[in-house]
């Protein structure tokens, strides 16, 4: 079992920055892709970005050229640097992990807000 906490959310303006980490602990060595998702109000999840542990990253189309996921494996954290933001980043920001044996676990989001 792997254990994430997502911290670093909170409130930015329009073409702000913000930076979110995703701590994992537990079976660790078990990780093999970790990637980020997010849930606006009223819509369905949706993936962000994810990296794999060779380092192998990719985008959804909305956020390609403003996000950067980068993972650090001695701190065993992912983080999504979050750059020119929209009003349609909003939403809660959720970690995920695909394990070695296919499995996945989540973690309990953190809130980003928008505003003008």
């Amino acid at each position: 079992q792997v254990q994430l906490v997502e911290s670093g959310g909170g409130l930015v303006q329009t073409g702000g920055s913000l930076r979110l980490s995703c701590a994992a602990s537990g079976n660790i060595l078990s990780i093999r892709t970790m990637r980020w998702y997010r849930q606006a109000p009223e819509k369905q999840r949706e993936f962000v970005a994810f990296i794999t542990e060779t380092g192998w990253e990719d985008y959804a189309d909305s956020v390609g050229g403003r996000f950067t996921i980068s993972r650090n494996a001695a701190k065993n954290t992912a983080d999504l640097q979050m750059d020119s933001m929209k009003f349609e980043d909003a939403g809660v920001y959720y970690c995920n992990v695909i394990l070695k044996d296919g499995s996945e676990s989540w973690g309990r989001g953190t809130q980003v807000t928008v505003s003008s």
